[in-house]
């Protein structure tokens, strides 16, 4: 049944069909990103209690929920590899990595930014916020677990099994503020039958967070490339790409 699958598991298949899909997901993240923050920061209008603060809604919502989902997809990546031990899918996992690390980071950064004038600090140990900063963490442990074995099969393993045992820290995060008296705000998106922010401020975020989908899309697939290059360096097809580039250069 698996059968039309066989082709598609070489890496140098992969390679190609990344190397395909890429552009246009960097395309569509642009495109996307570009009307969402140009119609979020110039055009909605300010909150009635934040005033222009809100803005930074745009940039900090979809960093925070692709933080979560990028590590997600971790997760069934390293669910895969460790149970049919598919190589690729721990490669798919490590290069997954930092682009979650980067947006966490964001997340946690613009979250100081926007919280200062609002709560009056930069940062307070609320549950989210503390939950977010243990998922920044999460990725950093990830990746030098991965980096601190020689034998990279090994390495892939105990990463995989560090991504597992960190799930249960994503629906804390989500749940945090139903769970807990926390400072940081409810739910503004998902409360589709009474929405918590005007039409014109809320459809720029939408756009956003669909932005930053195609942007951790695209950051996906050149690393993935560069992972797999580093991987099968020694194989034929990339000593014919090697000599391609070379040439090309010449």
């Amino acid at each position: 049944m698996w059968k039309w699958l066989h082709p598609y598991a070489k890496a140098e298949t992969q390679y190609r069909i990344c190397g395909n899909i890429a552009p246009y997901a960097g395309v569509f993240a642009l495109l996307l990103l570009t009307i969402a923050w140009v119609w979020g920061l110039a055009f909605a209008p300010a909150d009635y209690q934040q005033g222009n603060g809100f803005r930074m809604i745009y940039v900090h919502v979809p960093a925070s929920i692709w933080s979560m989902g990028i590590y997600a997809s971790m997760a069934v990546a390293a669910a895969v590899g460790l149970i049919w031990q598919i190589r690729h899918a721990y490669l798919s996992m490590i290069a997954m990595a930092p682009i979650g690390a980067v947006l966490t980071f964001l997340s946690l950064a613009t979250g100081a930014i926007w919280g200062k004038p609002m709560w009056g600090t930069w940062w307070v140990w609320d549950a989210r916020l503390t939950a977010s900063l243990i998922l920044f963490f999460l990725y950093l442990g990830i990746l030098a677990l991965y980096s601190a074995f020689q034998d990279r099969r090994s390495a892939a393993k105990a990463a995989a099994v560090l991504t597992l045992v960190g799930v249960v820290n994503l629906p804390i995060i989500h749940f945090s503020v139903e769970w807990w008296n926390t400072l940081h705000q409810g739910a503004t998106i998902t409360k589709f039958e009474k929405p918590s922010m005007a039409t014109s401020m809320l459809i720029p975020l939408l756009l956003s967070i669909l932005g930053f989908l195609f942007l951790s899309l695209w950051l996906t697939l050149i690393r993935y490339r560069n992972v797999l290059l580093q991987e099968e360096q020694k194989r034929p097809w990339v000593q014919a790409l090697a000599n391609q580039f070379i040439g090309g250069k010449k």
